[in-house]
């Protein structure tokens, strides 16, 4: 053990006790105890964090995991992931001072916003944070001023048009400026030292991943052309964190693996880490919320009521939380999971009995946080 971890910071429960069950205590306590609002909650089980840590471990064994601290800054998180010997991804000042601040050793962090404060970049050189990320001159220009010692990583566009989240039209140099880049950072004694890449969150294409790989390559050789030390690949994150994604994280996986292997050997010498978030923590939380309002609407769908003999209704129930604060990711992410009920209120196995007047009561909970406020049942 690293000494991240203290007992005080978890509960442990009983072999065979299930989330579902925690929930449920957790649930009725909070009815039990205030006759006010029932604020909405997280339970996660750090069990799937270490599982999926094992899982991309054995997916890919020549790859060092970076976890992205953005994704999910909980306490519980980074401690569990440092203990496992993770690097960590920061994109500010403020997540540079929270993984240091439980232990976590400069060498093992990596600051890789391509956009950064100076006075940001200047933090990173007091604190001993050696690598930077950037994508153009002006990024490159703010290093040389405020931190020309750093060991720079050139981040590349990549094609993630079929990606959920693309990245590459804000962030990301193309391959015909990377000389260019790599140029101007040679003259101004700034050391680069490898290449990154991300093909965006929910990227299908895995020919991407190949492809992406395939002009790291011919970036290292660019930037060895001109006498930098090239020995780290980057190759991103946005790996599935979910059962039943359109392409699953062992397929992602093996084109990588492959790719590798054509491109940077074993044995090459190159230090190969991948950034990763939502694909360690997404299926470890769960988001209970008390529903605080129903109302019946109609259906607009012509011919229905020719048919039934009667207009079709659906109930809109209303949430505690929304698209602004919890919900945010049905905004950013396109997500919309489905609720369950957590506690039968009412008549047992429906949602339409669920009283409104007792809301403390009445919980749903999601799998991951990222669906509306307004929840339909038809």
């Amino acid at each position: 053990m690293a000494g991240y971890l203290s007992e005080t910071d978890f509960v442990m429960v009983e072999e065979g006790f299930s989330t579902r069950d925690l929930l449920e205590e957790l649930t009725l306590g909070a009815s039990q105890a205030t006759a006010g609002d029932v604020a909405a909650f997280f339970v996660a089980d750090l069990g799937a964090v270490v599982r999926k840590h094992f899982c991309f471990l054995k997916c890919l064994p020549r790859v060092r995991p970076f976890y992205t601290v953005k994704c999910n800054s909980s306490p519980g998180v980074l401690k569990v992931l440092a203990e496992l010997g993770l690097g960590f991804s920061c994109a500010n000042k403020a997540e540079m001072e929270l993984v240091q601040r439980i232990g976590v050793p400069a060498s093992k962090i990596i600051y890789a916003n391509p956009c950064k404060q100076i006075a940001q970049i200047k933090y990173a050189a007091k604190h001993g944070v050696r690598l930077l990320s950037f994508d153009n001159e002006m990024e490159l220009a703010k290093v040389v001023k405020g931190y020309p010692s750093a060991r720079m990583v050139l981040g590349i566009a990549t094609d993630d048009r079929h990606s959920l989240s693309p990245l590459s039209f804000k962030f990301g140099a193309s391959l015909q400026s990377c000389r260019h880049l790599l140029e101007n950072a040679k003259r101004s004694h700034v050391e680069v030292v490898g290449v990154s890449f991300h093909v965006g969150s929910g990227c299908p294409d895995l020919h991407a991943y190949a492809q992406s790989i395939a002009d790291a390559r011919l970036v290292f050789e660019m930037g060895a052309e001109l006498g930098h030390r090239m020995h780290l690949l980057d190759l991103g994150g946005g790996f599935p964190g979910l059962e039943g994604a359109k392409v699953r994280f062992e397929e992602i996986a093996s084109v990588i693996n492959s790719a590798l292997d054509l491109y940077f050997p074993e044995g090459c010498g190159v230090d190969i880490l991948a950034r990763l978030g939502r694909y360690y923590v997404t299926s470890a939380f769960t988001l209970a919320v008390s529903i605080i309002a129903k109302k019946e609407v109609l259906l607009d769908q012509p011919g229905r009521e020719e048919e039934s003999g009667s207009i079709p209704k659906t109930i809109v129930y209303h949430l505690s939380e929304g698209v602004y604060g919890i919900f945010n990711s049905v905004l950013f992410d396109n997500t919309c999971p489905t609720p369950i009920l957590q506690k039968q209120c009412g008549r047992p196995d429906t949602l339409n009995s669920l009283p409104t007047d007792n809301k403390e009561n009445c919980i749903l909970t999601y799998k991951k946080a990222g669906d509306p406020s307004e929840v339909k049942i038809k």
